[in-house]
């Protein structure tokens, strides 16, 4: 129980991902993001605000919802490898406010942000790639 994620809030999940035949390519006992800005795949940007803390749910995501057609970390995903998500919703706070950081502290945000946005950018993914620089800019605005 409790309220799901709004929107700008950070979670903390527990996440394990498995491809089809069962190979294990991702295990994280606490990922910390914010959805909507586009640091995880897009399967768990879209499916943890659904959640409630405490919830165990399942994803399976086809490719475009998670390493997508070229895969990722070669040679653990595949090109165009669906993935089973197993996520635990372990906690929901407010997100962090960048203005009140340190500088040095923003400017790694904003550099972290950026270098995401290189990612998405290199894989065609333009309108994530323009989501993570704003996000970006606004860490150092």
């Amino acid at each position: 129980g409790g309220p799901r994620p709004l929107p700008g809030q950070e979670v903390s999940v527990k996440v394990l991902g498995a491809l089809e035949d069962g190979g294990l390519v991702e295990r994280d006992p606490r990922l910390i993001f914010v959805p909507g800005h586009g640091d995880v795949v897009q399967a768990l940007e879209l499916g943890v605000p659904t959640m409630q803390p405490g919830e165990v749910s399942f994803y399976l995501a086809a490719f475009p919802y998670a390493y997508g057609l070229p895969g990722s970390r070669e040679p653990d995903v595949p090109p165009e490898a669906s993935l089973l998500f197993e996520v635990t919703l372990l906690e929901v706070r407010d997100g962090p406010d960048p203005q009140p950081l340190l500088p040095a502290v923003r400017l790694r945000l904003g550099s972290q942000r950026r270098e995401r946005g290189n990612f998405h950018f290199a894989r065609g993914d333009f309108a994530a790639a323009l989501r993570s620089y704003r996000l970006s800019l606004r860490a150092l605005d």
